[in-house]
C-alpha cells in the first residue's frame, strides 16, 4: 500500500527512542486538525484513509480536507466536530517513534483528558489565537503540572486568522508566563502555528518571519526525555515468578516486570520486599537475550542469586534506598466516577502490581481547577472533580511520591461492586 504523495516514512527500528505525547487545549482549538496535520505532513497517512476523508469533507460541503477525521473516529465526534473519548496515533519518522493521545477539550471529558496524559512525556497545549487563553486552557496545564508531565508546549493556533502577527502570540505568550508561575512545570516552549495550513508544524513558516524557534515536528524529535525517569532509586514490581520447569530449563526461575526506576546491573545487591531479604542479580533476560543492565522503562527478566520468597506483587530494590512502606496516604484523586467520591467508602486500590482495600478516611479539600484554590466546604467529589483525601490500606504499600517517580507514587480506585475504574491517584 502507497503513502500520500507515493513517498513512505522511514523504516521503523528497535532502538529508536518512543515519545509519548498528549494533545489539550479548549474546545475548536484545533487539536485533531493538529495532529492530522502532523500525520500527513510526516507521510503517515495510506491514500485509502486520505482518499475516505477527502470525500466525508467534500459531502459535509467543506472546502478544505477535514484532517481533524482522522483521530475523530466516533460518529458523534464527526457530526458534532469535537473530540470525546481519546484517540490514540502511532506514527514515526527517522528520529523517533511517537504515541500521541489526542485528548476532549469539553469540562465533561476532563476524566478523558486525564487517562491520555498519565503517560506523557510532552503535553501539547493548543490556543486559539483570536480568542487567548480561557478557562480551559487554565484547567489544562494545571492537570499537565499535577500529572508531572515533564515538557508543555504552548502551541498559539490559528495564526492566520490574526494575520499572523507577532504582537497576539507575544501577549499570549506573556500572559500565560505569568499564569504558569504558579505551576510546577519544568519546561514550557512556545510555537506559533497554524494547524490548517501546516504553518510551524512540520515545515517552517514563511508567513512568519519574525518567530526564530523551532517547527512543532523538530522539537518533539529532539527533546530530550532521558532524564525524565528515575535513575536514581532502584524500583523493580515483580509481575510474573517464570518456572519453565522443562529438561532445558530445569532451575529457571525469574522475575518479570517493567522497570519502574533506577538502574539494575548484573551483580547488583538487592533487597526484595516485605521480606527484607537481599541478594545480588545474577543475570538479566530480555526478549533480545540477556543484557548487563536495564532502566525504565525496560520489560525484563532478573534472575537472583538466592531463592528467596517472591511473588507478583513483590518488589525488588537496592539495600540502602527503599521505598516508602505504610498504610496511611494522602492522595490527591481525580474522580472519574458517576458515583460520587464516599467518605468512610471502601475501594479496590491498584498499585504497580499489587491490589488492596482501602477506606476513604478524610476529604481535606476540593481543588478549584479554575482558580487554583482550595475549596475546604465542599467536599461532595463527583465526576471530573479533584480533591486530597487520606486513605487508610489494608496492607502496606512500597511506594514513592508521585513527584519523584510517576509510576510507583500513582494508583487506581476501583469500584467493589461494579469493578470499575473510579478514581486516578497521586500519592503526595
Amino acid at each position: 500500500m502507497k503513502y500520500t504523495n507515493g513517498q513512505k516514512t522511514a523504516p521503523i527500528f528497535k532502538n529508536k527512542e518512543l515519545l509519548r505525547f498528549t494533545t489539550a487545549g479548549s474546545v475548536d482549538d484545533g487539536k485533531s486538525t493538529l495532529i492530522g496535520r502532523l500525520l500527513y505532513d510526516c507521510k503517515s497517512i495510506y491514500e485509502d484513509q486520505y482518499e475516505a476523508i477527502k470525500k466525508y469533507s467534500e459531502r459535509k460541503g467543506e472546502d478544505h480536507v477535514n484532517l481533524a477525521l482522522l483521530t475523530d473516529g466516533l460518529r458523534a465526534e464527526r457530526e458534532q466536530g469535537i473530540t470525546i473519548d481519546v484517540a490514540y496515533r502511532y506514527f514515526s519518522t527517522p528520529h523517533r517513534k511517537f504515541i500521541i493521545a489526542d485528548t476532549p477539550g469539553h469540562i465533561q471529558y476532563t476524566r478523558n483528558m486525564v487517562t491520555g496524559a498519565s503517560t506523557a512525556n510532552v503535553a501539547l497545549i493548543l490556543i486559539d489565537a483570536r480568542k487567548g487563553i480561557v478557562e480551559q486552557t487554565r484547567r489544562h496545564a494545571f492537570i499537565a503540572s499535577l500529572l508531572q508531565i515533564p515538557h508543555l508546549v504552548i502551541c498559539i493556533n490559528k495564526m492566520d486568522l490574526v494575520d499572523y502577527k507577532k504582537a497576539v502570540f507575544e501577549s499570549i505568550r506573556q500572559e500565560f508566563s505569568q499564569f504558569s508561575a504558579k505551576l510546577d512545570v519544568k519546561d514550557i516552549h512556545f510555537i506559533p502555528i497554524s494547524a490548517l495550513h501546516g504553518d510551524n508544524v512540520v515545515d517552517r513558516s514563511s508567513k512568519m518571519p519574525w518567530y526564530e524557534g523551532t517547527t512543532l515536528l523538530y522539537y518533539l524529535e529532539n527533546v530530550h526525555i532521558g532524564s525524565d525517569q528515575n535513575l536514581i532509586d532502584c524500583r523493580f514490581p515483580v509481575q510474573y515468578v517464570i518456572r519453565p520447569n522443562t529438561k532445558k530449563f530445569h532451575d529457571y526461575r525469574g522475575y518479570a516486570g517493567r522497570v519502574a526506576g533506577g538502574v539494575f546491573k548484573k551483580g547488583d545487591t538487592v533487597m526484595a520486599l516485605p521480606s527484607g531479604f537481599t541478594t545480588k542479580i545474577a543475570k538479566i533476560d530480555s526478549f533480545e537475550g540477556e543484557i548487563i543492565e536495564a532502566f525504565p522503562p525496560m520489560s525484563v527478566t532478573l534472575l537472583l542469586e538466592d531463592e528467596i520468597d517472591i511473588s507478583r506483587g513483590d518488589m525488588i530494590v537496592r539495600k540502602n534506598n527503599s521505598p516508602e512502606v505504610r498504610q496511611d496516604l494522602e492522595v490527591m484523586v481525580c474522580w472519574l466516577g458517576k458515583r460520587p467520591l464516599q467518605l468512610s467508602g471502601k475501594y479496590t486500590l491498584r498499585h504497580t502490581m499489587q491490589e488492596a482495600r482501602c477506606i476513604v478516611k478524610e476529604i481535606r479539600y476540593k481543588l478549584d481547577i479554575n482558580s487554583l484554590h482550595r475549596n475546604l466546604e465542599d467536599k461532595t467529589i463527583k465526576m471530573n472533580d479533584i480533591a486530597r483525601v487520606v486513605l487508610r490500606t489494608t496492607k502496606p504499600l512500597f511506594y514513592d511520591i508521585y513527584r519523584r517517580n510517576r509510576t510507583t507514587g500513582s494508583l487506581i480506585f476501583i469500584d467493589e461492586a461494579s469493578n470499575e475504574t473510579v478514581g486516578a491517584g497521586m500519592i503526595i
